[in-house]
């Protein structure tokens, strides 16, 4: 296995703990299960807790990307960033789907569902940061 896959690996998989930690707490202890009303917009429990566990695995995942797995990339930070974010919210949408598709037709359990559509998501989303976030650009001689 090469290196860089095992470094994404490892750091994905502690980063997909942490996400999964912090939808488990949101699900079950935060929103405690129930819809979320505003008033004028509701939300389910899962959809919270998929948003806030979405903006720490954000943050964590860019860090641990950058500066442990794609260290090659020669691309400007900011442009990582941009690029990390559009692919995140790429992944987040796809997530999303998959996780409303899996609970409301499949009738799946929503924290089941959500370790499954992790699974899927996170190997889309390898390809997408090894071949868009964290290129490496060539060099013109």
């Amino acid at each position: 296995m090469p290196l860089q896959t095992f470094r994404y690996a490892a750091c994905g998989g502690g980063n997909m703990v942490f996400g999964f930690l912090v939808f488990t707490a949101v699900f079950h202890f935060v929103v405690k299960q129930k819809v979320v009303d505003f008033g004028f917009i509701a939300f389910e429990p899962y959809s919270v807790a998929l948003f806030c566990s979405s903006i720490c695995v954000f943050i964590v995942g860019f860090l641990l990307n950058k500066y442990v797995v794609f260290i090659a990339s020669n691309l400007r930070g900011r442009i990582q960033l941009f690029r990390y974010f559009l692919a995140t919210l790429s992944s987040v949408s796809i997530n999303y789907v998959l996780l409303k598709g899996f609970v409301i037709y499949l009738h799946v359990y929503p924290v089941l569902a959500q370790i499954i559509v992790t699974a899927i998501v996170v190997t889309i989303s390898f390809f997408m940061q090894q071949y868009f976030t964290f290129k490496v650009k060539e060099e013109v001689v």
